[in-house]
């Protein structure tokens, strides 16, 4: 185990990985990883407007684990005796070539792989004013679609604020879900 621990550290120091995040994902947990993120954005001294983008890009993805996510749980919260949910996912935030990189990446049903392809797929031929278009029509609208919890508007906005097009990946696995990864980066 310690030389896979190792090998670890050694494939984060070789990918200038200076954030990352795996395990249980709730909503009331996404405020504590994001100050904790936020923090890391202070010691990196970015632009405002980058580590704006870097950070709201990191909302919009543990939001679209928590809600898309094919391992989701309900648990109790024996204080309050109120439920809620919780998702497994991976989040890491890099450096390469001056540009920071994001990536997320957690388990789907196999269900979604299309519908998730197509929409990504579509965001990737518009320009940032089609998408500031589309995001305000939306913003608007109701949700037609009761699988959608935000009307991809969390795509939409990883889409906004990202300095090229989302690069995507579906790797099937043997318990008959897809690991899904997502990859933006951000000047």
């Amino acid at each position: 185990m310690i030389d896979n621990l190792y090998d670890c550290y050694k494939m984060v120091q070789e990918n200038h990985i200076c954030f990352i995040y795996n395990g249980p994902i709730w909503a009331d947990g996404v405020e504590g990883i994001g100050q904790t993120l936020r923090k890391r954005l202070e010691f990196e001294e970015l632009p405002v407007v980058t580590a704006h983008s870097v950070f709201s890009i990191f909302v919009e993805q543990m939001f679209n684990i928590l809600y898309y996510a094919a391992d989701k749980e309900l648990l109790l919260d024996e204080a309050t005796g109120k439920q809620f949910q919780v998702a497994s996912g991976v989040f890491m935030l890099g450096i390469r070539d001056k540009q920071y990189y994001i990536q997320c990446s957690n388990k789907i049903k196999n269900s979604q792989v299309e519908a998730m392809k197509k929409r990504i797929d579509y965001l990737n031929t518009l320009d940032k004013q089609e998408l500031r278009k589309i995001y305000r029509e939306k913003i608007r609208a109701e949700n037609d679609d009761p699988d959608s919890q935000g009307a991809g508007i969390g795509l939409i906005e990883i889409a906004r604020r990202a300095s090229s097009k989302i690069e995507y990946r579906f790797t099937p696995l043997d318990s008959g879900d897809t690991f899904f990864t997502l990859f933006v980066t951000v000047d």
